[in-house]
């Protein structure tokens, strides 16, 4: 049965090492993390999840008027996708966050 988390903190708690760590257990075991991070945290460069202590993974980008849903139901045609792992989530519309929820529900 598929979930949906959410896990929030105050600025360099570690969220983006912690969702680093988890994509390398994830592929550790032989499974497909999908990385995406919002396209307007361009801090330390575009597609990319980069923690303050040196670490990055490429990641896909959203913007607000990206439907989740469908990207993640394509992209499921062609690979499969054991995890979607999300940083910056501040950055999505509400619309987005129910879109998430639908996945979960619909896509397992």
């Amino acid at each position: 049965m598929a979930k949906l988390y959410f896990n929030y903190s105050t600025m360099n708690a570690g969220k983006s090492t912690a969702l680093i760590q988890a994509a390398y257990n994830y592929r550790e075991r032989g499974m497909n993390p999908y990385l995406v991070t919002a396209k307007l945290d361009n801090r330390m460069g575009t597609s990319k999840i980069v923690s303050r202590i040196g670490i990055e993974e490429e990641a896909s980008v959203f913007e607000l008027a990206d439907d989740l849903y469908y990207r993640v139901k394509s992209l499921l045609k062609e690979i499969m996708i054991n995890c979607i792992l999300l940083d910056e989530a501040q950055f999505l519309s509400k619309s987005q966050v129910w879109q998430l929820a639908r996945i979960v529900d619909q896509l397992n």
